[in-house]
């Protein structure tokens, strides 16, 4: 049964695997609640992911069954990577994909930030709302 429009959370995506030691990542962060590593194919000179622990497929999945000290957690790993790799001047942008109309390639829920220069418009093309 879908979940929040998305499949069940499948425990062979790449994130999952990642988490196990079972690939390889450039780390970044970790602590009980997130890991934070460099994305491998980068939109901007600066560009990590941070994932949270658990088997959460989206942040809609996240935000509803996550317990408020994982919630807490993750959300404070976001902001410390970010002050950790120093972008908070002049600043950086998050992203969070949720389901297929978002371009959600992993079903686990992630974080991209990205920095290290001036970042477009978020959304480019036209503001009719889609089918």
């Amino acid at each position: 049964m879908p979940v929040n429009g998305l499949a069940p959370y499948d425990d062979s995506n790449i994130f999952a695997r990642i988490l196990r030691g079972e690939i390889p990542c450039k780390k970044v962060f970790e602590n009980d609640f997130a890991l934070a590593f460099h994305d491998i194919n980068p939109q901007a000179p600066v560009h990590v992911l941070v994932i949270p622990k658990g088997r959460y497929v989206s942040f809609a999945d996240f935000s509803s069954k996550a317990s408020e000290t994982e919630q807490a957690g993750f959300l404070r790993a976001v902001g410390q990577v970010a002050r950790q790799l120093g972008l908070d001047e002049p600043g950086y942008r998050i992203i969070s994909n949720m389901g297929p109309h978002s371009h959600q390639e992993v079903p686990h829920l992630h974080v991209h930030i990205l920095a290290g220069k001036k970042l477009g418009a978020l959304i480019v093309g036209g503001t009719e709302p889609p089918p």
